[in-house]
């Protein structure tokens, strides 16, 4: 049977008809052109009697993959080129791939590549011509084939002379076996009778002796055949409530249905109630949040208040030091070559800034942050960050330099050599048990504050050689001062002096107001500020306290000198935000600089040039 045309059979010609080919030749066109369909879909007959002679032997089995498939008896053998060449079968569900040939669909998503030129198989889309020209083959009806064993095959089948007669085309098979009447069937009455044939059932029903009464539903027991069977309906009791019982069924019926939609309804509204409690709760998280912005608001309000306020008593402050130089006829102090303004600020570190070094030579300035990174500056010429220096794990707390090298301490508990000239890390020295505080370096030595304890190191190359421990502290040294021959030394409620040379206390200064967390070093004073805003003033020879400077609102974290041989001016920085400069010649507040938005932490000075840095992460730069 060739492509282009498909032969009807209206009788077997007395060969075996075969359901399909075992394995066939490789070589065969696996796809088929629309023309070719249209011939074969011509074909208008719809089934066909076989005769006696075609009764044959059939050799077709269902395919292995095809489980609880129909047979398919076809009444001739069909054409190889209808057959896929993976399973040898003919097509079922015919699918053209990628490579351009025409395979079975389960047999292309199941196998690797094309058995013909090995291409990878991808579906590319359903094969209608050649479904078509399958569906117009002509197979025997199922329930005139009969399943034999064979060696190898043992789901083989063979046409039943016993069984229905028919040919059909495959594509009108399900048309003709729903009314075959050939197939088996039950007796409606008993399932225990006999399987019959549809074309039996109509003669058993009138001899069956298990027929029951229609009302058996209702409680008759009456079983028997159909002489018996008309007697008795006229006998039974339930037939004259035949109205009534169905009248009830009917409304039980009803019920049935209107208890079903009440079941839906009831669905719907739990539904409805879960997507009304989801929103509720939406509705509550909306609320909870909206409260949690409103309190986050009313808080930020009220430190802007408290902000305003602070910022107010410093005005007023300084307003009182202005009265009182006017008072004592001292308004000639404000010269106004001498008012200190912010020029620029240094913006780069990702936290606050804890300390600041000036490398005066190279006009470089050194800060560290929170970061755990050092930033360098220039502060001459391109007034930009140079490079930033990382290798601490901890907040950088300290910065000092001696020489050539930069010397940093953190919270790390370590102290950093840098090389100021290349930019690079030489040395890594782990110092302290606590994190270092503070640094300050003289006569070749450096000196290292942390808790309850100084220790001093030989500065030998890159090398640090510890030399002593200075003991005897009573809380954190956070700050060190080198002036001449002395070390000062600030912690709890005391300053101690130390020979630099003997490395000896030779004398303790009480304070009070908490912690000293700063301390500066006049030609005529010794000045430390203090955890509860003060700041202390001591006579440099005699060791008396001269005067206590407040103005400040926070712990003075800083100080810092100017020195000229007109004035010495000192300069504090405060957690209060502000920076305040204080003329030592008659011990007031000349100027309070407000421009940082967070606790000014750190200063340094270099050229008659202010630097201060603050927890607002910058640096910035004051001239006169």
């Amino acid at each position: 049977m060739s492509s282009g045309k498909t032969p009807r059979y209206n009788r077997y010609s007395g060969g075996a008809a075969i359901a399909s080919t075992s394995r066939m030749e490789a070589s065969f066109a696996p796809t088929f052109s629309a023309a070719g369909a249209k011939a074969e879909g011509s074909s208008t007959y719809k089934q066909h009697r076989r005769t006696p002679s075609s009764s044959s032997t059939l050799t077709y089995s269902p395919r292995d993959d095809d489980d609880g498939m129909e047979p398919q008896v076809f009444a001739e053998q069909p054409s190889v080129k209808l057959c896929c060449q993976l399973c040898c079968n003919v097509f079922k569900d015919p699918v053209i791939t990628t490579c351009g040939h025409t395979f079975c669909r389960r047999c292309a998503l199941t196998s690797d590549k094309c058995p013909v030129d090995a291409a990878k198989l991808t579906v590319v889309v359903n094969n209608i011509a050649v479904a078509e020209q399958i569906g117009e083959l002509f197979i025997h009806c199922k329930y005139g084939c009969r399943a034999v064993g064979m060696a190898g095959k043992p789901g083989a089948y063979e046409v039943d002379p016993l069984g229905c007669p028919f040919t059909i085309k495959l594509s009108t098979r399900k048309e003709h076996e729903a009314s075959c009447d050939y197939r088996p069937v039950r007796c409606p009455n008993n399932p225990s009778c006999p399987p019959l044939l549809t074309m039996n059932l109509e003669a058993h029903l009138k001899e069956c002796e298990h027929i029951k009464c229609p009302h058996s539903k209702y409680g008759c027991t009456f079983i028997g055949n159909q002489d018996t069977y008309e007697t008795h309906l006229e006998v039974c009791k339930f037939e004259g409530l035949k109205e009534f019982l169905q009248q009830t069924d009917d409304r039980f019926h009803e019920m049935q249905l209107t208890l079903a939609q009440k079941d839906q309804d009831i669905a719907f509204l739990r539904s409805m109630l879960g997507k009304l409690s989801e929103k509720l709760d939406q509705l509550e998280k909306n609320l909870e949040l909206k409260f949690d912005v409103l309190d986050e608001n009313q808080s930020k309000l009220s430190e802007d208040l408290m902000e305003f306020r602070r910022d107010a008593s410093m005005l007023n402050d300084e307003l009182s030091h202005i009265n009182a130089r006017l008072n004592m006829g001292i308004l000639g102090s404000y010269d106004p070559q001498q008012i200190f303004k912010c020029k620029g600020t240094f913006v780069g570190h990702q936290g606050p800034v804890w300390c600041l070094c000036v490398y005066s030579t190279g006009d470089l300035l050194f800060s560290g942050s929170s970061d755990k990174t050092i930033k360098v500056w220039d502060t001459c010429t391109t007034y930009k960050c140079q490079k930033t220096l990382e290798g601490h794990d901890g907040i950088v707390l300290a910065l000092c330099i001696q020489g050539n090298r930069l010397y940093s301490g953190s919270a790390d508990c370590t102290i950093i050599v840098w090389d100021i000239q290349t930019l690079q890390k030489v040395n890594t020295i782990r110092a302290h048990d606590n994190p270092v505080c503070t640094l300050v370096s003289s006569h070749n030595m450096l000196f290292s504050g942390s808790l309850k304890a100084i220790k001093v190191w030989d500065i030998v190359g890159t090398e640090l050689k510890l030399k002593k421990e200075l003991t005897g502290l009573n809380h954190w040294v956070r700050a060190l001062v080198a002036s001449q021959n002395h070390l000062y030394s600030g912690s709890y409620q005391t300053i101690k002096i130390w020979d630099i040379r003997s490395l000896e206390c030779v004398h303790v200064l009480q304070t009070s107001g908490g912690s000293v967390y700063s301390i500066a070093v006049t030609n005529h004073h010794i000045v430390c500020g203090t955890y509860e805003n003060l700041i202390h003033v001591w006579d440099i020879e005699s060791k008396e306290q001269v005067r206590t400077l407040t103005g400040h609102v926070g712990t003075v974290y800083a100080l810092a000198v100017i020195s000229t041989p007109d004035q010495t001016k000192v300069f504090s920085a405060s957690y209060d935000r502000s920076l305040r400069v204080w003329s030592m010649d008659n011990m007031i507040c000349t100027q309070t600089l407000l421009r940082h938005q967070g606790s000014v932490t750190a200063l340094a000075v270099s050229r008659g040039r202010l630097f201060s840095g603050a927890v607002d992460s910058t640096v910035k730069v004051w001239t006169c």
